[in-house]
C-alpha cells in the first residue's frame, strides 16, 4: 500500500504539472459553505477532482469538487473548492491525499477553514475563530501504515500543530477589517451526525471550543511534511446542551455563506503577504 501511494502522489503530481503552469506557494482548503475566495483568484486553471488521476471525488453538497489554480496578488496559489472527509467513507489517507499532493506541487503554506459547532458560549453564529490547538477524536490516523521516508517523520511533534505566524496574520488581518477574529480549540470527530447533548457537556468538558469533522487529519499530514498551516473555523450552530435546538445541514450552509466574504477577504488579505 505505502508503495502504490508513493506512485499515485507522483503520478497525480505530475499531472497536474503538465496541465497547469501555475507553481503555487500556497494552498487553501475550503470548507462547507466556503467558496467565496476564489472570487479573489486571479484563476490559470480549473481541474474537476473527477478529472485528476487518483484523486477523491467529494460526495458533500456544498462542496464543488474542483482543484483552482491561480494568484492572489502575486501569489500563486493552489486552493480546494471542497474537502474531502472521513464520514464519507474515505480512508484517512484519501482525506489527506490533497495535501500531499499540494506539498509536491510546491506549496509553502497551508490555510484550511471549515464549518464547526460552536460549543464555547461566547461564540455565536457567524463568528470566525483561528484554531490555536485541536483535539483528535477520529478513530483511524491519516500516519498509520506509513513508514517510508517520503511520507515524513513517523512520529511528528504536535506541540505547536498551528503556525504562530499565519494564525497571527490572520487575527491581524481580521483587526484591519474591522472583524473580530476569536481563537479557539478545535475538536474532530467521525461523523456525519450531530452531537448529543451529553456529548457536547463531554467535549466541553474535555476542553474544546468547538466542534467539526474534519481539519485535523490534513493538520496532522502537514506537520509530518514540516508544511506551516493554519485554520479559521465558521461557528454555523450554537451548540449549549442546555438550550439546544435542531439545526440541518441547510441552515448550517447558510450560515456559512454569510460569513464567507469576511473570511474570504482575510484569507486573500494575508495570502498577499506571504
Amino acid at each position: 500500500m505505502p508503495s502504490t501511494l508513493i506512485s499515485q502522489l507522483k503520478e497525480t503530481t505530475a499531472w497536474l504539472q503538465q496541465h497547469t503552469h501555475c507553481k503555487p506557494r500556497v494552498g487553501i482548503v475550503l470548507g462547507t459553505g466556503l467558496g467565496a475566495l476564489v472570487q479573489h483568484i486571479d484563476v490559470a486553471a480549473i481541474h474537476p477532482y473527477a478529472s485528476i488521476p487518483h484523486f477523491p471525488v467529494s460526495t458533500v453538497e456544498s462542496h464543488k469538487g474542483n482543484l483552482v489554480f491561480g494568484t492572489i496578488g502575486a501569489v500563486p496559489v493552489v486552493a480546494m473548492q471542497g474537502r474531502f472527509h472521513y464520514y464519507e467513507g474515505f480512508t484517512m489517507q484519501e482525506v489527506t491525499y490533497p495535501v500531499r499532493v499540494m506539498k509536491l506541487l510546491g506549496i509553502q503554506h497551508l490555510l484550511l477553514s471549515n464549518a464547526a459547532g460552536g460549543i464555547n458560549t461566547g461564540f455565536k453564529k457567524g463568528s470566525l475563530v483561528v484554531l490555536n490547538d485541536h483535539i483528535n477524536m477520529q478513530t483511524e490516523n491519516p500516519l498509520r501504515g506509513l513508514t517510508d521516508d517520503f511520507f515524513g517523520l513517523r512520529f511528528p511533534d504536535m506541540s505547536k500543530p498551528y503556525n504562530e505566524r499565519l494564525s497571527n496574520l490572520l487575527v491581524q488581518e481580521a483587526a484591519l477589517a474591522g472583524i473580530q477574529m476569536h481563537q479557539g480549540v478545535y475538536v474532530s470527530v467521525n461523523g456525519p451526525n450531530l452531537e448529543t447533548r451529553a456529548e457536547y457537556r463531554f467535549l466541553k468538558t474535555a476542553g474544546a471550543d468547538m466542534v467539526g469533522m474534519s481539519t485535523v487529519p490534513e493538520v496532522i499530514v502537514a506537520n509530518q511534511l514540516g508544511l506551516p498551516c493554519a485554520a479559521v473555523s465558521v461557528i454555523t450552530d450554537e451548540c449549549n446542551p442546555d438550550n439546544l435546538q435542531p439545526v440541518d445541514i441547510q441552515e448550517i450552509i447558510a450560515v456559512a455563506n454569510q460569513a464567507d466574504t469576511a473570511l474570504s477577504k482575510i484569507f486573500a488579505g494575508v495570502i498577499s503577504r506571504l
